[in-house]
């Protein structure tokens, strides 16, 4: 909780405490703290869920691109056309085998 203090530390911080604001004070200045790290924590994990749900809403916005794009090419016949074609030439294409590098001498 305290990252690298250890009792020693603590120990140290609280005697020092002690003597600077009195028996009297250190009540009122544990409850101030107290208050003070719930306030951080509430508002980092506000900022994490802002930033959380703004990562999912630009997922959302990628995806409804998409889908606005898949739409188009559906009711677009031409479209389709050019798509069936592109995918139809690329199929036809002749691959050519890799150059065979096994049998070369390289000294």
């Amino acid at each position: 909780m305290f990252g690298t203090l250890g009792m020693p530390e603590l120990i140290l911080i609280f005697v020092v405490a002690l003597l600077l604001f009195g028996p009297r004070k250190m009540p009122q200045i544990g409850r101030s703290i107290g208050r003070a790290m719930g306030e951080f924590r509430r508002a980092s994990n506000e900022f994490k869920r802002t930033i959380e749900d703004e990562v999912a809403a630009d997922e959302i916005r990628e995806v409804e691109k998409d889908l606005k794009e898949i739409k188009k090419t559906i009711t677009d016949p031409v479209g389709i056309s050019d798509l069936k074609s592109s995918l139809k030439e690329s199929l036809d294409q002749p691959t050519e085998p890799a150059a065979d590098t096994k049998g070369t001498d390289r000294s």
